[in-house]
């Protein structure tokens, strides 16, 4: 059992019957009345996040989990296969358990999360950014740099994001997997 003040981004917990992420937190001391911890959890089952706040000292029951490096190989359908880079295994996941799984290409190495004591993936995170190749993007107006005008373009593994005007088919784009921005272009 763990209290409020062991309360930090990424500490699994349960709540309400499920496995639950810190994503935010803040502890909060108003000048009238008890302290307590405001959070944002997210739901490692179903995605959902919520909002909660915590009285001061409350005790919460922590999930032990493993972080695993993996490496995608390839999607099939709706599932995605992955290889443990220690003992070679391979193992399929749910495309529901990836956030922004179709910025994944093949090779790219991710962490898995898993629920210790049960041996089960609990949710995939993915590197902070990826590099992609524009594959279609329409062509940009010469001189039309001077404000934060972005457009649509598709990268190799078939995602859509969105990205300035200066950007041609056949760059090399830096994306944020959290945001699913555009970053920088990489030569």
């Amino acid at each position: 059992m763990a209290s409020t003040a062991d309360i930090k981004n990424g500490l699994c917990m349960v709540f309400n019957h499920d496995i639950y992420k810190v994503v935010e937190f803040l502890h909060v001391k108003p000048g009238k009345g008890p302290a307590f911890v405001r959070t944002k959890l997210k739901s490692l089952t179903n995605g959902k996040v919520v909002d909660q706040t915590f009285p001061s000292g409350h005790k919460l029951e922590v999930v032990r989990v493993e972080r695993r490096k993996y490496q995608f190989l390839y999607k099939d359908g709706d599932d995605f296969h992955f290889m443990n880079n220690e003992n070679y295994e391979q193992m399929m996941i749910e495309g529901k358990m990836i956030d922004n799984g179709d910025l994944l290409k093949d090779g790219e190495n991710v962490e898995i999360l898993f629920h210790a004591a049960e041996e089960r993936p609990l949710t995939i995170d993915l590197p902070q950014y990826v590099i992609l190749t524009v594959t279609y993007t329409e062509p940009g107006q010469k001189g039309n740099t001077a404000t934060n005008v972005t457009k649509p373009a598709t990268v190799e593994t078939g995602a859509e994001v969105k990205v300035p005007i200066f950007i041609n088919e056949g760059d090399k784009i830096k994306i944020d997997t959290k945001s699913r921005s555009y970053s920088e272009r990489v030569k």
